[in-house]
């Protein structure tokens, strides 16, 4: 196209001068066209694909909701607990900004849970979908970020307390921690030095951070297409006319439609929290919360917010005693990967890092190896693509081992999340141990029972009547 030649705008309506004038300068139709109205999607998508869409709704509403509080909020330590209780109280409404914004915290957790368990669901992280997977993880952790540093803003109870325990776990690191340490609080103890620097942090730098990340999610997943209940690429049967996917309908009207009643159904349930329990019991605002932080005064109980509980308690579980069940447990599957190579250097590499690691469990602080475990059982996501071996993508037609695996994962999350938020009892202490076994054998097995079952064959075409 010569440089003088300009693109046509067509379909614009009365709109059509200044589109024609903003598409000369700026590629509005284009990006219009090849992320909507020409994005072809699987016609198959159900229930599970709501929450991708969920997910950038909440994005927005934190976003919007957390300008206006920040109008109000003083970032201080001796003022910030007050100008919460002023937004609550004097601002006109304040308080639906705030409860708006505090359930919208969970409701994002919420809505991305569900979106990764549709991943791990229909194989969304496999080829060639790994970039896209691994965008998605690291938005998690940018939302885990996020989460943290806002939660000790309101200045409340458990607010203090909360940052506290979790800062002090980067002081168990060894040679690094409590400099670490030092370094995230600003100051030997949780102080108004914390409170400013996690404040700039949760409204300006993590927020940047995390709207780069779900540009780039987007733009990977329209790069590469969108995955489907069958796990089929529609790319691979086109139409000869048109060159569009036979089995693929465009994005818009169809799915911005459908992902309208999605968005009211949600809204509903998301206003009848917000306007009927906002502290849901005080897991999404903790009862604690509403009193002053004290550095003098201690808590009974001192537990992250809801969604952070499932890691939590993984790190309650690792004792002294429990380094033995470990210990046996890597002993267990060294033995699983050496009978799994034949390869004399990687046998060599396989035996030396277990007897690294044993040496290590008796020798370093149990407390460490539980915030090393901590921060695997979020890291170990990012391994999905390679770990999962399977013929096919969609659980449809994987076998009884995954479907039972995915299952019992399912369970070991819920059950970890839920004695995250108790006090220790020897009880629970155990259970806590048991599931951390199994959350973390659901992935490190995954290279043998994805491989070793029996699967049902992968359609041409996705298996849905319409499509053909």
């Amino acid at each position: 196209m010569a440089a003088t030649e300009k693109r046509p705008v067509t379909g614009a309506g009365p709109f059509n001068g200044v589109l024609t004038w903003v598409d000369r300068r700026f590629p509005l139709m284009q990006l219009w066209r090849e992320h909507l109205a020409e994005y072809y999607a699987p016609k198959n998508f159900n229930f599970w694909y709501y929450f991708g869409s969920l997910a950038l709704l909440v994005l927005v509403l934190q976003i919007v909701t957390g300008i206006f509080l920040t109008m109000h909020y003083k970032p201080d330590a001796a003022q910030a607990f007050a100008s919460v209780e002023y937004i609550m109280r004097d601002v006109p409404g304040g308080w639906l900004i705030r409860y708006m914004h505090s359930t919208g915290a969970s409701a994002f957790f919420v809505v991305i849970y569900l979106h990764m368990f549709r991943g791990l669901m229909y194989g969304s992280y496999r080829q060639p979908r790994e970039l896209i997977w691994i965008f998605g993880m690291l938005i998690y952790l940018t939302m885990m970020a996020e989460a943290f540093f806002g939660y000790l803003l309101p200045w409340g109870q458990m607010s203090y307390w909360g940052a506290q325990v979790i800062v002090n776990l980067f002081d168990a690191i060894p040679l690094i921690g409590p400099d670490l340490a030092l370094w995230i609080r600003g100051d030997y103890v949780v102080s108004d030095a914390t409170l400013n620097r996690f404040f700039s942090l949760h409204v300006i730098a993590i927020p940047l951070v995390l709207l780069g990340l779900v540009a780039a999610h987007i733009m990977a997943l329209h790069e590469v297409g969108s995955n489907n209940p069958d796990g089929v690429e529609i790319k691979n049967v086109k139409d000869p006319v048109t060159g569009h996917p036979v089995d693929g309908i465009p994005f818009h009207p169809y799915y911005t439609v459908k992902d309208t009643l999605g968005v009211v159904v949600f809204l509903i349930v998301f206003c009848t929290i917000m306007f009927f329990m906002p502290e849901f019991g005080g897991y999404f605002l903790e009862y604690n919360n509403f009193i002053p932080a004290d550095p003098l005064k201690t808590p009974t109980h001192i537990a992250p917010v809801w969604y952070f509980t499932p890691y939590y308690s993984i790190l309650r579980a690792i004792t002294e005693d429990f380094m033995w069940v470990l210990a046996a447990a890597l002993i267990a599957y060294a033995g699983l990967l050496l009978t799994a190579t034949r390869n004399a250097l990687t046998r060599a590499a396989i035996g030396a890092v277990t007897a690294v690691l044993l040496a290590g469990f008796f020798t370093i602080d149990p407390k460490v190896w539980g915030v090393i475990l901590m921060g695997a059982a979020v890291m170990i996501f990012f391994g999905l693509p390679w770990l999962d071996r399977s013929p096919v993508k969609s659980i449809r037609y994987k076998g009884a081992l995954t479907k039972s695996a995915l299952a019992l994962f399912v369970v070991a999350f819920v059950v970890l999340g839920y004695f995250g938020t108790q006090p220790v009892t020897t009880a629970g202490t155990v259970l806590s141990q048991i599931f951390t076994l199994v959350y973390f054998a659901f992935f490190l097995l995954m290279p043998w029972y994805s491989r070793m079952e029996q699967v049902k064959p992968e359609p041409a075409r996705v298996a849905w009547k319409g499509a053909h």
